[in-house]
């Protein structure tokens, strides 16, 4: 199909070096080519996440041939689509992972990692989607394996993990305990769905949860911090109880109590995203789109957004991630 822009150059967003938000340069760059299975985007909005910041400060590296632009999902409309793609034309609403290029006005996407969007949903909501609701459905449901009635505790519970975390195992019929920084931020995770909320600043969160759950524990904990409190949920783990490590913000060493593992029957596991290939995130997003999608239609488990952000203003983005903030941050295009 005819691209529908005559325009060769973009504004992108690159890192000069290693560092701070303010390492990060608006620069131009060419509009890339969409191959075959792929679609060209222009860029409404793009989601910033934890793992942009983790690559800023030079911690986590593209895959062998993505660009070094920034950004890791994205939300637009259809501008050129490659010659065997079959499902979206020129003009379609899409929100998209990608594994790399989203802090661009244009972006390309294998069609299979692309998602419609649905009329519930604005686009810079939509840009909010990907990185968040894949990693959470695939870690949460296809590994962890959460199922009506069980116990689920989330770490963070207002970030933009933790926000989708709680409305979707909340939806999905399970008994969600989150922790989170402050009592403000404890409300807002009552209100997203939790049925408790710990304080784990004013609070020993292993003692609450035992005490939530009257000793027995939790059935599925997913953890972002690491260090430390990879024993602590093995502490809180229920007997077969499943964590699954997603993130060490704490850093990547632990100890683990190899006692506990063995006593407690415990199943530990961990995963990334990003490296994924094309037809693993294909299988989430079909997933996504056959048990989450009617939710979206009917305008529930729709992404917290804390801010957006001007593609010129993405320095002070960053600064906001590293910030306190809740829910999602987006960059904006249009």
């Amino acid at each position: 199909m005819t691209r529908s822009t005559q325009t060769k150059t973009m504004k992108q967003v690159t890192a000069r070096q290693p560092g701070g938000p303010d390492v990060l340069s608006v620069v131009e760059g060419e509009i890339p080519v969409p191959g075959p299975r792929e679609i060209l985007v222009k860029v409404a909005g793009a989601g910033v996440n934890r793992p942009d910041v983790m690559q800023r400060m030079g911690g986590y590296p593209p895959p062998p041939g993505a660009t070094d632009v920034l950004g890791l999902e994205i939300s637009g409309r259809v501008v050129e689509a490659g010659s065997e793609v079959s499902r979206y034309s020129v003009g379609d609403a899409v929100m998209a992972l990608v594994a790399s290029g989203g802090y661009a006005e244009y972006a390309v996407v294998d069609e299979r990692n692309a998602l419609p969007v649905p009329a519930t949903m604005s686009l810079v909501q939509a840009a909010a989607v990907p990185e968040t609701f894949f990693t959470v459905w695939t870690n949460v449901f296809q590994r962890g394996g959460l199922e009506e009635g069980e116990t689920f505790l989330v770490h963070g519970g207002t970030s933009g993990i933790g926000t989708t975390a709680i409305q979707l195992a909340k939806a999905f019929g399970a008994n969600v305990i989150a922790t989170a920084g402050s009592d403000e931020k404890c409300q807002q995770c009552l209100e997203l769905g939790a049925a408790h909320a710990v304080n784990y600043k004013t609070q020993d969160f292993v003692a609450a949860v035992k005490e939530i759950t009257g000793g027995r524990g939790v059935d599925l904990t997913i953890d972002m911090v690491g260090g430390d409190y990879l024993n602590r949920n093995m502490e809180v783990a229920a007997d077969e109880g499943r964590i699954v490590q997603i993130a060490v913000m704490k850093g990547p060493e632990s100890t683990i109590n190899a006692w506990l593992l063995l006593a407690k029957k415990l199943w530990l596991t961990g995963s990334t995203l990003r490296a994924r290939s094309i037809e693993q995130k294909q299988d989430i997003a079909e997933d996504l789109e056959a048990r989450v999608m009617p939710l979206w239609e009917e305008g529930r488990c729709l992404p917290v957004i804390d801010s957006t952000f001007a593609i010129d203003d993405v320095v002070e983005a960053h600064r906001r991630m590293d910030a306190d903030h809740i829910g999602k941050i987006v960059l904006t295009f249009e």
